[in-house]
């Protein structure tokens, strides 16, 4: 090994010392850095639903933000190879292909901003018809939506430069720039629905207010985030000029990234379908599912964060050859994770309600919310194993095998059941058992695909 990856290792706490230590500490950093994430678009619902009404509230969190979520979601599940690529090359020390990496990574982020820019603000009108978004809010999504893409090369670039700074190791720098948003986006809230009175002009409005608000804080947290890895002196530093494509290196990136955007886009397809089913019972259920959608992020964001983290540990120890590491990092996060849904889902049970308040006042929207809560929170232990197995496998390079277990785990059987058991029980709860359901099958493939691989490599991991 080169005297560079000797350095590379002993700086490495991912690669060396306690996982748990490591794990939890990266882990908390990129919770929090979730947190105001999630913050700053609790932040826009709040503002909508007190100073819009729940009309507003679900215009910005209904049709809209599941459309936003089906293209960002595809690119991010795309861009999270060249986040295990890099992990993989980072943690084995080989600077060259991480620096190829970067600048195509970075790349993708620019012409898929571009792309995903243009199909958006195409399809917008059609799409929220297609949705069965209620009518008092189909012009306030519309519009929401229209903004919202104006500002998806922001969104991508950041996304895709918090990723590098994260695969390597470093989910501090990523949590600055995520409060500074925040801060701004707050104050542009208040400033253009509240200051400007938008919020009384009417609901599209004051969508109109919000969505320009969450485009600027974009932007300066893609700026952020590009001068940072500019001024980076490690092997991912950034050199504008030298930001295009690296044949090779895109493949390797699009054999991991290609299936995670896949299953990525069929998951919120499935979604899609759920929100189009809650849409039926009218704008108070689109509002509750909205807020709840709010208060269920809780979950989201920790499960999710808890991904990201093992899929780094894995991969960078993978790259290093470190096997066993691997299988302590598997372990690790399933301790971690439990630890915290345990607790977070029996207070979301008892004291949901609470939660609601903050988002909206109408007593009906509130009572259909608090059963949404108290249906599906006790059934979050069931999705953990999904996030930890597949963010393993990832790490390592497997993300076919995954894919397909996605598929046909949760999307093909939630749209199963959408399809066949909804039309001959019409009820909300019909719509929400498609989640446990599908949770508790996905959970045991992966756990049966994650024996099978570590078996078959089983030489590998007793090095």
């Amino acid at each position: 090994m080169s005297s560079t990856s000797t350095v590379i290792a002993k700086e490495n706490k991912i690669t060396e010392g306690s996982i748990m230590r490591g794990m939890l500490g990266y882990f908390l950093t990129l919770l929090l850095g979730a947190f105001f994430q999630q913050f700053y678009n609790t932040v826009d619902a709040v503002i909508v639903g007190k100073a819009v009404g729940s009309d507003g509230l679900a215009a910005v969190g209904g049709s809209a933000a599941t459309v936003v979520n089906l293209f960002v979601g595809f690119f991010m599940g795309l861009s999270s190879g060249a986040t295990v690529v890099i992990a993989q090359f980072y943690g084995a020390g080989r600077r060259d292909e991480v620096k190829k990496a970067v600048h195509t990574a970075i790349a993708m982020a620019i012409a898929g901003g571009i792309i995903i820019t243009v199909i958006g603000l195409a399809i917008s009108s059609w799409i929220i018809g297609v949705l069965n978004t209620p009518v008092e809010v189909v012009e306030a999504s519309t519009a929401y939506m229209r903004i919202f893409f104006l500002g998806m090369v922001a969104n991508l670039v950041y996304n895709i430069g918090a990723g590098i700074l994260r695969a390597v190791g470093d989910s501090k720098r990523p949590l600055i720039v995520l409060i500074i948003s925040c801060v701004v986006n707050i104050f542009l809230d208040v400033f253009f629905v509240i200051t400007l009175g938008l919020g009384k002009r009417g609901i599209t409005e004051g969508v109109i207010g919000v969505a320009i608000a969450t485009v600027i804080c974009q932007v300066i947290s893609a700026a952020i985030i590009v001068v940072m890895l500019v001024r980076s002196t490690d092997s991912y530093k950034l050199y504008l000029r030298q930001i295009g494509i690296d044949r090779q290196m895109l493949i390797r990136i699009v054999k991991i990234g290609f299936p995670a955007g896949v299953q990525s886009t069929m998951y919120t397809l499935s979604n899609m379908l759920i929100q189009a089913s809650i849409n039926e019972f009218g704008k108070d259920a689109t509002a509750a599912w909205a807020a709840y959608g709010k208060i269920d992020v809780l979950f989201w964001m920790t499960v999710s964060s808890l991904g990201t983290a093992v899929t780094t540990f894995a991969g960078q120890n993978f790259g290093a050859g470190k096997h066993d590491r691997v299988r302590q990092s598997t372990r690790t996060a399933f301790m971690i994770a439990f630890t915290i849904t345990i607790p977070l889902s029996l207070i979301l049970f008892f004291w949901g309600k609470g939660f609601l308040y903050i988002f909206v006042d109408d007593v009906e929207v509130i009572d259909i919310g608090i059963q949404m809560i108290k249906f599906l929170a006790p059934f979050y232990c069931t999705y953990i194993a999904v996030e930890v197995f597949s963010g393993v496998l990832r790490g390592m390079g497997s993300a076919l095998v995954p894919m397909l277990i996605t598929l046909s785990g949760i999307c093909l059987l939630r749209v199963g059941w959408i399809l066949i058991v909804f039309p001959l029980h019409k009820t909300i709860e019909t719509v929400e058992t498609s989640y446990p359901i599908t949770w508790i099958t996905t959970s045991l493939l992966f756990l049966a695909y994650y024996t099978f691989y570590i078996r078959k490599h089983a030489d590998e991991f007793r090095r």
